[in-house]
């Protein structure tokens, strides 16, 4: 009998790897917060999940989960759409819920120890 990791963490395999996906993304965003010209870009986490899915399950993609240009609520007279605030609350906030899904891969992975081990 073969077992699939894949099936036994479900989505939050996928959820991991969208969110560090976001997070350089945002990351590029902070780095260049003093570039002129330079466009703050984000991704939608549940369009780009989807897409993964979708893949994986021999669907085709739409490709909604492309990273999206951010439009500014104040923007900077050199064109840099970047506002450090949002782009640090984003982080934070992605960075909260990649250790959210960690932590479910981390309680899965212990179940599958425990019923290989027969406990």
């Amino acid at each position: 009998m073969t077992f699939n990791f894949k099936d036994a963490l479900g989505v939050h395999a996928d959820a991991l790897q969208v969110r560090a996906e976001r997070t350089k993304v945002l990351a590029a965003n902070i780095a260049n917060e003093s570039t002129p010209g330079f466009t703050a870009r984000d991704v939608d986490f549940g369009a780009m999940l989807q897409d993964r899915i979708d893949s994986e399950n021999g669907e085709m993609s739409l490709g909604e989960g492309d990273p999206l240009y951010r439009v500014p609520f104040h923007p900077s007279a050199d064109g840099n759409t970047v506002e450090i605030g949002v782009e640090q609350a984003a982080f934070s906030q992605n960075a909260s819920d990649f250790q959210t899904s960690l932590t479910f891969v981390n309680m899965q992975l212990r179940g599958l120890a425990k019923a290989i081990n027969g406990q």
